[in-house]
């Protein structure tokens, strides 16, 4: 898909978690293509930054600093962007903000994961599509990760959360696609962006498949129309294994690659 075309979802956009890494990159894509914007992230700081760059491209830029897990805020952003007329949204927000053995872990933080993971995305499809299907036109892009494919120590409800929103991307593709409204489920690997730093992953594993926001974005743009699903180039082999017959196997190899990951990063930092 080339600007013009994505042009014609305009006239407005709204990227969630648009403040840095891969969403920062959507926005500036998408304010390059010649849509407006709103940009929605919990850090107000990075969020102005983000706008600033998006702004130089000629594009009214509106910002909202939101937790998307409080109620309230998530409202809030409907409400400011209910006056547009909003033809793409990017639901980038969500990550594994709480890591822990699931039995030790404290339950509440596990459902902020949910909530950030799940309840969010599923809002922002049921307001804005229902908008987007009255329209005739629209595009709505949800974010997934390899880790929905196969179940990972400390991961189990971050993995769950992504398994749950790539079935649901699917479902809703098939109930907009008539509608003109294209749904994508962009699944990305590991990529180098601010918050897997502060995760602490080692990109530097050998054989390891790295994406940079950049391109992960800009495929993620040039494929809307081409859902439901899309895996980022590079890591088809990883979608592959969680299709594999031998679940223990698969599982175990997964947790063994990302143990190690960890441990070199930890080996490094010490």
């Amino acid at each position: 898909m080339n600007e013009s075309d994505l042009a014609s979802y305009g006239p407005w956009a709204v990227v969630v978690g648009g403040s840095e890494g891969v969403g920062a990159e959507f926005a500036e894509q998408v304010a390059a293509a010649g849509l407006d914007l709103v940009l929605v992230a919990r850090k107000e700081g990075p969020l102005e930054e983000t706008a600033d760059r998006c702004r130089a491209h000629g594009r009214d830029v509106r910002v909202v600093s939101a937790d998307l897990t409080v109620p309230a805020d998530l409202d809030r952003v409907m409400q400011v962007t209910d006056p547009l007329d909003v033809g793409l949204v990017i639901c980038n927000a969500g990550a594994n903000s709480y890591g822990s053995d699931f039995v030790d872990g404290d339950l509440a933080e596990f459902m902020k994961v949910l909530t950030l993971n799940v309840t969010v995305p599923m809002a922002l499809a049921h307001h804005y599509g229902a908008r987007m299907k009255k329209r005739g036109s629209g595009g709505i892009i949800t974010i997934g990760s390899l880790s929905g494919y196969l179940g990972s120590s400390q991961h189990t409800v971050y993995g769950g959360s992504k398994a749950f929103v790539r079935i649901f991307s699917e479902g809703l593709w098939l109930e907009l696609r008539e509608a003109g409204v294209d749904v994508l489920h962009l699944v990305l690997g590991v990529t180098d962006t601010p918050a897997m730093r502060r995760a602490g992953l080692d990109f530097d594993l050998p054989g390891l498949v790295v994406g940079r926001p950049e391109s992960v974005a800009a495929e993620g743009l040039a494929h809307l129309a081409d859902g439901p699903v899309h895996v980022v180039t590079g890591n088809e082999r990883g979608a592959a294994a969680g299709a594999a017959e031998d679940r223990a196997r698969a599982v175990l190899g997964h947790h063994r690659l990302m143990s190690e990951l960890m441990r070199r990063r930890v080996s490094h930092d010490a």
